[in-house]
């Protein structure tokens, strides 16, 4: 059973014409899986618009209903017995015969394409996997490759004390071409990969089809939090750009082998330059770099057959026709906080205040994206939920929507966020008794905060009823001087009742009528 964010992003990459190899590659699923949800999408009648709108569990209900999801308690095939049996069987080694071994002991056991996943998954962990290797048709302005430089090289000199610190050399490349680009950062954070990678699209002026980033060391350590902040800010990259991000098989060198030749070379014809130089700046780096890389550019191949000539000939040659132009605007990078669960309280920190959600979603995961002027939040499927101004001051600490809050909390906020003088003056909207008999109650207590619940409750109370209805309530509790909460909701339902229901006073007794006899008649 595959979550939200797959069964989504599969539809829509095969809805754009995305092939299966392709779409596979994207979110690690085999072809049976793709056919699958393709094909219960197609059942459902739905639009891709339609089940984006729905709730993430109802889209994966859809797709996979309850009753038809395969038991957890699925045997897990011996694949050691299974690698033994292979070898013994040479070049007769049918691995699909032994599955059909494995089914007739367990007749509820894993499928074929889920059976040699694992199998291939066991033999990359025990025997190092396939020494074979497949050609890979390159194709132009399809794929750029990002990556970091392994090595580190202390290249940033202290201008105090000289000593010369570590720097990180992001690198990108393209496909066919070839065409590198480098630019040097102090860390090598989702930060500096995101920058990276727009001023890498922005050095080449147009746009791939595919981004292929290595898997960076926030997105490969476990399956926690960050693998899904990394998830969130491709999928931004994605939604912004309209291109397809491709991650590499982690510790899988030959899943990006263009751009990991380019790194070897960089590092010896890039790193080895730099070093002939002194920097204290990271931007005096970067300058040496752009020079460095545009000459490796031009630099003609070694093998003269080589169609490409150089890499910036065979760029604008071959590359760049297949790419599309830039969008309009700036991609803005975000800082990415995730949330396991939503506090009780609702809000989630950021450097030091509190942005509010909705309470209805406390307990729930959340992704928190920071840009310089906005906070926004999206749900664990990284769509948004709201958006605040970033706040710099350092009151209030709690940014807070009223939408987001609870009513008693509502309502308890109003309490603390009002002084005497504002009951002043929202009884005297009603008239002078009103009032008066607000006055006297926040003067009745030692202290005038004491009675502010009071004032709010009498107040809210005369919501929709007419002023002279309240004025002459009012009145009656400062005649019985009686100036309390419970004396005037009391005595405002005996005026209430003497009323119509346009608010008029009824009348005591028969109106007076030629037609109508009085009691003189009956004595």
């Amino acid at each position: 059973m595959q979550n939200y964010s797959t069964i989504i992003g599969v539809i829509d990459l095969r809805l754009k014409g995305i092939s299966y190899i392709d779409v596979q590659g994207k979110y690690g699923v085999g072809s049976s899986t793709v056919t699958l949800i393709m094909g219960r999408f197609k059942a459902l009648g739905l639009t891709l618009e339609e089940m984006r709108s729905m709730e993430p569990d109802v889209v994966v209900d859809l797709v996979y209903p309850p009753e038809h999801r395969r038991r957890k308690d699925v045997p897990l095939p011996d694949f050691k017995r299974i690698r033994q049996r292979m070898v013994e069987m040479g070049k007769r080694a049918d691995l699909a015969y032994l599955w059909l071994a494995y089914k007739e002991d367990n007749p509820n056991g894993y499928q074929l394409s889920q059976f040699y996943k694992l199998y291939n998954d066991y033999m990359k962990k025990n025997h190092g996997g396939s020494d074979a290797s497949m050609p890979v048709e390159r194709i132009p302005g399809e794929k750029l490759y990002l990556d970091w430089v392994g090595d580190q090289p202390k290249l940033l000199a202290d201008p105090c004390s000289g000593e010369l610190k570590k720097v990180h050399i992001f690198a990108t490349t393209l496909a066919f071409s070839s065409m590198v680009y480098a630019e040097v950062f102090p860390n090598e954070k989702m930060s500096s990969f995101i920058t990276g990678t727009t001023n890498a699209l922005s050095a080449y002026s147009a746009l791939p089809k595919y981004l292929v980033p290595d898997n960076l060391k926030a997105a490969v350590k476990k399956h926690n939090k960050d693998e899904l902040v990394l998830s969130a800010a491709y999928a931004d990259l994605e939604d912004f750009y309209d291109v397809i991000v491709l991650p590499t098989p982690a510790r899988s060198p030959k899943g990006k082998p263009t751009v990991e030749n380019h790194i070897r070379y960089l590092e010896v014809h890039l790193v080895e330059k730099l070093k002939e130089g002194t920097y204290t700046t990271i931007g005096q780096l970067n300058e040496a770099t752009k020079k460095i890389v545009a000459a490796i550019n031009s630099r003609p191949f070694t093998n003269r057959s080589d169609i490409r000539k150089s890499r910036t000939e065979a760029f604008e040659k071959y590359d760049r026709p297949q790419m599309r132009p830039l969008p309009n605007g700036t991609y803005s990078t975000c800082d990415y906080k995730y949330f396991l669960r939503i506090p009780d309280n609702y809000h989630l920190e950021y450097d030091g205040h509190y942005y509010s959600v909705s309470y209805t979603l406390k307990g729930k995961p959340a992704i928190l994206k920071a840009t310089m002027s906005e906070v926004r939040i999206c749900d664990e499927n990284n769509r948004h939920i709201h958006t605040h101004q970033r706040s710099y001051r350092p009151f209030p600490r709690y940014i807070t929507e009223d939408e987001h809050m609870r009513p008693e909390h509502l309502y308890n906020k109003e309490l603390n966020a009002h002084d005497g003088a504002y009951y002043r003056r929202w009884a005297s909207v009603f008239g002078i008794s009103m009032a008066a008999l607000i006055d006297r109650i926040l003067r009745s207590a030692k202290h005038e905060e004491q009675t502010y619940r009071s004032c709010a409750g009498i107040l809210h109370m005369c919501k929709g009823v007419p002023k002279d209805a309240v004025e002459e309530t009012a009145a009656k509790c400062i005649t019985a001087n009686a100036c309390t909460y419970s004396y005037f909701k009391k005595a405002l339902g005996q005026v209430g009742g003497s009323r119509t229901q346009n608010g008029t006073k009824k009348p005591e007794g028969l109106p007076a009528h030629d037609n109508i006899r009085g009691k003189g008649c009956y004595l």
